[in-house]
């Protein structure tokens, strides 16, 4: 009798336990993203403590990109538009630009500027050299950001990520085709509503 007593108030104690848990939030990285501090498309410095406490999806993208980029950038700005609609606040979107040399603030604010972006919660970062991004990216995304030797393009990876508020890399999803909006939108909304 005192077992099955016990056993029911340890159930009901997981039950309330796990009701508490505002989140079932499941992530596929766990990587700390290194310090930055970098220009974005308005000639502003952006750093990594800037981001501090905000929850914010990255990827990386340039601007003469033929192929991958504008499809992702398309997906990033519909994206925004979702977690808009959907109320969500206080979240950020950063893109790497991979081609730093040519990508200039000015050229970040142009390109940009052919999406329907709100650029207020959107930075689009360059200021470096290709050495840093590489390394940045290999190192804080787990990811490839590297000149093709046969073109002029780059060869990249073309997820996006999702960083939480300690500035740490939790999940990854395809940023180019097969975009997984809705959970993408629910793990944001998770996230920033966690203290």
């Amino acid at each position: 009798m005192k077992l099955f007593r016990y056993m029911i108030i340890m159930g009901i104690v997981i039950i309330v336990l796990s009701a508490c848990s505002n989140s079932d939030f499941q992530g596929n990285m766990d990587v700390n993203v290194k310090d930055f501090k970098n220009t974005n498309q308005d000639g502003e410095e952006v750093s990594l403590s800037d981001l501090k406490g905000k929850v914010w999806i990255a990827d990386f993208v340039f601007t003469n990109c033929t192929t991958v980029c504008p499809p992702m950038t398309k997906n990033m700005s519909d994206l925004q538009d979702k977690l808009n609609e959907e109320g969500v606040k206080d979240y950020h979107i950063v893109s790497f630009s991979i081609d730093p040399k040519r990508d200039t603030p000015e050229a970040l604010k142009e390109y940009i500027s052919h999406y329907e972006a709100d650029e207020s919660n959107w930075d689009l970062l360059t200021g470096y050299d290709g050495d840093y991004i590489r390394d940045f990216a290999e190192k804080s995304f787990q990811t490839l950001a590297v000149p093709d030797p046969n073109s002029d393009q780059f060869m990249h990876g073309t997820s996006f990520y999702l960083v939480d508020k300690e500035g740490t890399v939790v999940k990854s999803y395809a940023g180019n085709m097969d975009v997984p909006f809705d959970e993408i939108v629910l793990d944001v909304k998770q996230l920033t509503e966690q203290p």
